[in-house]
């Protein structure tokens, strides 16, 4: 998971949440949406490389369907594509020994600035 802040300019990675049970996954997220204050969840659509949905992408939109029924913040699906290569540049650039066990909070790192980048360039349109 990753968090940003209120402006909408900086972001950071969270600790990993393991996927034991919908139930104990649905109280970690809602403990963490309560302890930043989230105003929304969004969660990796991932995609094929040719932008094609595979079973996973399947997977996510249910686990986005199941969040959108469970939870008081709109929930919106983000491309993921590209997250872990752009994650795993970025683990690699900081050479830490440690930063290679933190990929996928990293991926989930670029996946929020995917979609705040989205949004902005959305509003920006409308303005």
């Amino acid at each position: 998971m990753a968090v940003c802040d209120e402006s909408r300019v900086t972001t950071r990675p969270l600790s990993i949440i393991e996927r034991s049970s919908w139930k104990k996954l649905l109280l970690a997220v809602k403990d963490i949406i309560s302890e930043f204050d989230a105003v929304a969840l969004v969660i990796g659509l991932p995609l094929n490389s040719d932008g094609s949905e595979s079973e996973m992408s399947a997977e996510a939109r249910e686990l986005a369907r199941k969040f959108s029924l469970s939870l008081s913040v709109p929930v919106f699906l983000q491309d993921e594509r590209v997250s872990t290569y752009a994650a795993r540049g970025r683990v690699w650039q900081s050479r830490s020994a440690t930063a290679t066990e933190h990929v996928d909070s990293e991926a989930a790192r670029v996946i929020l600035e995917d979609f705040i980048d989205r949004l902005n360039s959305f509003q920006t349109r409308l303005q």
